[in-house]
C-alpha cells in the first residue's frame, strides 16, 4: 500500500504566510497542485505532455479540512494517492504533513481534487488509454469518496 503513496516536499516560504503568520488556507490547494503535478510526472507522463495531447484536467471540485497551521519555513510532506478513475475525471486525495523532530509526522491538512479531461473546446472528453493504463495501477478503490475528508 505505501508503494501507492507519492510523497514530495515543499519548505514554506514567507509569501505563503499571511497577517497571522501562517500559512493562508488557500495555499493548501497549491500544495495539493505540486503534489498531483509531481504524483503525475513521476508515474505517467508531465501535464505539458497532456495539454500536448489537446487535453486540459481542470480542478471541478476541492475539499480541505484543517488539522494545524503549517507556518514559514515549515518543512511539508505531500502525499497524494489516487482514489478515483472514471471515464473523464479522476480524484486525487492528499494530506499535507509537517515534518518534525519525532519519528512521526504532524498531520496539518488533508483534502481531495476531482479533475475533469477537457478538450480545447471546454467539451469533456475521455482521458486517453494511455493515461488511465498507466494510472490504474495506483488507484486506491478502497479511499472515501470525495467529500468525506473525516
Amino acid at each position: 500500500m505505501d508503494e501507492l503513496i507519492h510523497r514530495c516536499h515543499h519548505r514554506v516560504l514567507y509569501g505563503d504566510t499571511d497577517a497571522a503568520a501562517v500559512v493562508y488556507n488557500a495555499n493548501y490547494l497549491r500544495y495539493f497542485e505540486l503534489g498531483r503535478t509531481e504524483f503525475m510526472r513521476d508515474r505517467v507522463c508531465s501535464y505539458r505532455e497532456i495539454e500536448a495531447m489537446g487535453l486540459v484536467l481542470p480542478v471541478i471540485e476541492c475539499h480541505v479540512r484543517f488539522k494545524a497551521p503549517a507556518r514559514y519555513d515549515d518543512l511539508l510532506t505531500i502525499e497524494t494517492t489516487l482514489t478515483a478513475l472514471k471515464k473523464v475525471t479522476c480524484t486525487f486525495s492528499y494530506r499535507i504533513l509537517l515534518e518534525t523532530d519525532s519519528s512521526s509526522p504532524r498531520l496539518l491538512a488533508k483534502g481531495s481534487t476531482v479533475m475533469a479531461s477537457i478538450n480545447r473546446e471546454g467539451k469533456l472528453t475521455p482521458l486517453p488509454t494511455e493515461i488511465t493504463a498507466k494510472l490504474q495501477p495506483f488507484l486506491i478503490p478502497t479511499a472515501p469518496p470525495p467529500g468525506e475528508c473525516s
